[in-house]
């Protein structure tokens, strides 16, 4: 077959997926509580048909079967999640030997099937208790957090190389404490500041950790989901709009993970509305010294910003849009279902940048995908006939493609997701796998882009 984007040697095709969103068996196995269990017993109605995470699509009893599936579609890398409330009932103490017991399973079965694990310390799911002290917050909690990531490293290190501290540090920033979108339901920018600090803290201190346990051929990352800020038009105005974004939403986690340091612009913004978290100088040492080995980037959409059309209510709480509003640029290509533009060059635009401004650090893919609602439409002979996702995954390949032929450290492109999986307070709405899941009965179908994906890793391009 003619191979027209062939990507380089040893490339990894894969896909990603997180503990919460998969695993189910959300009161066996020794289990604590996590956040998602807990708001979900309070609040079902903020979730979608009110379906919570407490079976997802029961990876923790049908692991093998789905590590055998992946291996048939292609996959030589899946990075997946450690449960901290699974491994550490309540954050801190004692390891749970079930939990021990599952994951040393889940690793073996992957690399038995030739795929290698990249294994995310965090994805979203604080334990119960340590929310209750204050969650990211609160000093102590980074404390166990990085005692948590050496129990990790100890139990795993011996057959995981790939390690990620955080999955999407700003997500539950936003959703957690400024736009009530995730528990605590807090909206507050001082807090939110001080929550996305002590990620940054903690971050630092479990690569140290890392560092510490002298994984040979190791490496420690941070998965990024960086949003290219695009201004409406080359007005000044509309310019520095996209610069304030831009600081807020990938900056603040992407200078201190990749550089060691925080934009001073951001800092002197920050400090003029009275926003700056509380740190000890030792923290800057900290992030400075301890920096990571590659960078997870996640990429859904691109973010379009212009000059603000009104000044902001002074009495309303402080945000990242007192700075500029969002603009929907017309004639943009769309995801009806998810209410996202699909903008493929975003892919190309983050690449250049981490290559002209970051190093050209190494980095991979490590979510990219599309949700879309009522994929029973597509059934067509016992399968989803899902090209839209093929034509999501081919048009962004072929930026991607283009970056690495300019010379950006690009190694690998893992799709959300493997299967349909439980998607926070979306549920079931979209779905995003290569594989259906029957919610009943828990059946996998692979879908028409699975086998695209097979193909596609196996040709090592399109």
């Amino acid at each position: 077959m003619d191979i027209r984007y062939r990507f380089p040697a040893g490339f990894w095709w894969g896909s990603a997926t997180s503990a919460t969103q998969i695993e189910g068996a959300a009161r066996e196995g020794g289990k604590g509580k996590n956040i998602w269990d807990y708001w979900y017993e309070i609040e079902p109605n903020r979730f979608f048909d009110n379906v919570g995470p407490e079976t997802a699509s029961d990876f923790y009893h049908l692991y093998k079967e789905d590590i055998r599936l992946m291996k048939e579609i292609g996959h030589n890398s899946f990075r997946f999640s450690i449960s901290w409330s699974r491994l550490v009932p309540g954050g801190r103490g004692k390891v749970n030997p079930e939990a021990v017991n599952f994951y040393n399973h889940v690793i073996n079965e992957l690399l038995k099937n030739g795929i290698e694990p990249f294994v995310t310390l965090y994805h979203f799911d604080m334990p119960l208790e340590l929310q209750e002290e204050g969650g990211w917050e609160s000093r102590e909690v980074v404390e166990a957090y990085k005692n948590y990531a050496a129990q990790c490293f100890r139990l795993f290190g011996d057959r995981v190389k790939m390690w990620f501290t955080f999955n999407e540090p700003i997500v539950p920033v936003e959703g957690g404490y400024l736009y009530d979108f995730q528990y605590p339901n807090v909206v507050d920018f001082r807090r939110a500041a001080q929550v996305a600090f002590h990620t940054m803290l903690a971050h630092a201190k479990a690569v140290e950790a890392f560092r510490e346990a002298g994984i040979r051929g190791g490496k420690i990352g941070i998965i990024l989901n960086l949003t290219p800020s695009y201004p409406r038009s080359r007005h000044p105005a509309d310019m520095k709009a996209a610069r304030i974004a831009d600081l807020f939403f990938n900056r603040s986690f992407l200078d201190p993970a990749v550089l060691g340091e925080y934009p001073e612009e951001l800092v002197r913004l920050l400090q003029e509305y009275g926003q700056l978290p509380a740190f000890r100088k030792e923290d800057l040492e900290w992030i400075k010294n301890y920096k990571i080995d590659i960078l997870g980037v996640n990429y859904y959409q691109p973010r379009r910003v212009k000059a603000k059309d009104h000044l902001p209510n002074p009495y309303s709480p402080f945000m990242p849009e007192w700075f500029f509003d969002y603009y929907e640029m017309p004639g943009r290509k769309m995801n009806p279902y998810r209410g996202w533009e699909i903008y493929e060059k975003g892919i190309y635009d983050i690449m250049v940048n981490l290559k002209e401004n970051y190093g050209n650090i190494e980095c991979y893919v490590s979510e990219n995908g599309m949700g879309v609602q009522d994929e029973e439409r597509f059934i067509r002979d016992g399968m989803i006939h899902d090209d839209y996702r093929i034509e999501f995954i081919k048009g962004h390949l072929i930026w991607l493609h283009k970056a690495i032929r300019e010379g950006c450290n690009v190694k690998g492109y893992h799709l959300w997701t493997f299967m349909d999986n439980w998607s926070w307070t979306n549920a079931y709405k979209n779905r995003y796998g290569l594989v259906s899941v029957d919610l009943r009965t828990k059946k996998r179908t692979p879908k028409k882009s699975a086998w695209w994906f097979k193909s596609l890793a196996e040709n090592n391009g399109f």
